[in-house]
């Protein structure tokens, strides 16, 4: 089965299990791997994406503002925007990249607003000229780059104070878990730094042995039997306590969001920086023949097309999504939707403010995700297009 996800990972990436001499070491030479590859004078690591969004906005030290965000985006940015202690704003999308509309932006800024964060969803870079008048406009509101996406698309990672990046096994690059903020700002630097140090602890030996324990998982459970295997079982629910991230009415971080980051995962990080060049094109050209094959399908709405788009994922919306889905999960084929939600839907959030017109609140059930990965080839992502096109037919 060709999974709609997959790290580039490997049998040789087994050898980040080998205990090095020091685990502190390892960090900080990801941490450098990862400033240079971002082309940024600092690179500060943790153990998730969420926990780092959280030591930047309390970084800030402007408690109880709100932070404006996008309605359609992963849940874990808003929770770690209250656990921060702050108020989410959410803004609707538009409808040519699914980013925020930032027209709403302008509507949503008050004298109550402290940040912005900036989500570049899906590899598609925030609209640059929007984004500029508003900053223009707008000077004083803080801007944070959400990267877990888009990585290094459009050098938005440096248009802010500040942007983190998620770096799980979905993401284009992985330390397994874990995240990591880049900042050309010294001062504020070390502020983010100083808070990791009041946040995190050592999880020691115990939560080296979990981390290289889950990366051998991962290495094995995504080979294509196995994972036909893991895909029954996750459709059946059965795997919920390992993939659900999320409770509808629970505001929570994993057990572990404040345990410093492994040394298991940052040594992973460092061959993932220096591999990071030839995943992004890889799904580069993936996209490049979706594209190609693939328009005038149906109603199919493609995704837009960005010079330095890095690809996290290549979403496609129709109104038979559904039918799609099941047609090509029974071809052994999974093309499901990353973000099957919209964070002003959620119970826990329905007395947040919304700004909008809930065009955001369409997309999980329009969208498909086909698989951009390491893992596929680009004979099988023409077969991939052969299959749409007998569906459509």
């Amino acid at each position: 089965m060709i999974p709609r996800l997959k790290a580039d990972l490997g049998i040789s990436d087994l050898a980040a299990i080998w205990p090095s001499r020091d685990r502190n070491l390892d960090v900080e030479n990801f941490e450098r791997a990862f400033a240079e590859l971002a082309d940024q004078k600092h690179a500060i690591a943790f153990p998730y994406g969420r926990t780092a969004q959280i030591a930047i906005l309390q970084a800030l030290g402007q408690p109880g503002g709100e932070v404006i965000c996008p309605s359609y985006t992963c849940v874990v940015v808003a929770h770690a925007i209250v656990k921060a202690g702050m108020k989410p704003v959410f803004i609707d999308s538009n409808q040519l990249d699914f980013n925020m509309d930032f027209s709403l932006v302008r509507k949503a800024t008050s004298s109550k607003t402290k940040a912005i964060i900036a989500t570049s969803i899906f590899g598609h870079p925030v609209n640059e000229k929007e984004f500029r008048e508003y900053r223009k406009d707008f000077p004083d509101i803080i801007i944070v780059q959400d990267c877990a996406h888009s990585f290094l698309a459009n050098d938005a990672h440096k248009e802010g104070i500040a942007a983190f990046f998620g770096l799980n096994i979905s993401k284009i690059i992985t330390t397994i878990f874990g995240g990591m903020v880049t900042t050309d700002n010294s001062e504020f630097a070390a502020k983010v730094r100083m808070k990791r140090e009041e946040m995190l602890v050592d999880g020691g030996i115990a939560h080296e042995i979990k981390r290289s324990l889950y990366l051998t998982a991962v290495i094995v459970s995504f080979t294509r039997l196995i994972y036909r295997v893991v895909n029954f079982l996750e459709r059946k629910k059965l795997l919920n306590r390992f993939v659900k991230y999320y409770d509808a009415y629970i505001i929570d971080l994993p057990k572990d969001a404040f345990i410093r980051m492994s040394g298991v995962g940052s040594r992973v990080g460092l061959k993932q920086c220096e591999r990071y060049y030839k995943i992004v094109e890889h799904r580069r050209k993936l996209a490049k023949i979706y594209h190609k094959n693939l328009k005038g399908i149906l109603d199919f709405i493609m995704p837009p097309k960005h010079k330095n788009m890095t690809v996290s994922h290549f979403v496609i919306r129709t109104k038979y999504a559904e039918h799609i889905k099941n047609k090509c999960l029974y071809n052994n084929i999974q093309v499901g939707e990353l973000i099957d939600y919209d964070c002003s839907e959620i119970p826990i959030y329905k007395n947040a403010k919304y700004y909008g017109y809930k065009k955001s609140k369409q997309f999980p059930k329009l969208v498909i995700n086909l698989p951009v990965h390491i893992g596929i080839s680009e004979l099988e992502a023409h077969k991939i297009c052969t299959l749409l096109r007998n569906i459509a037919g």
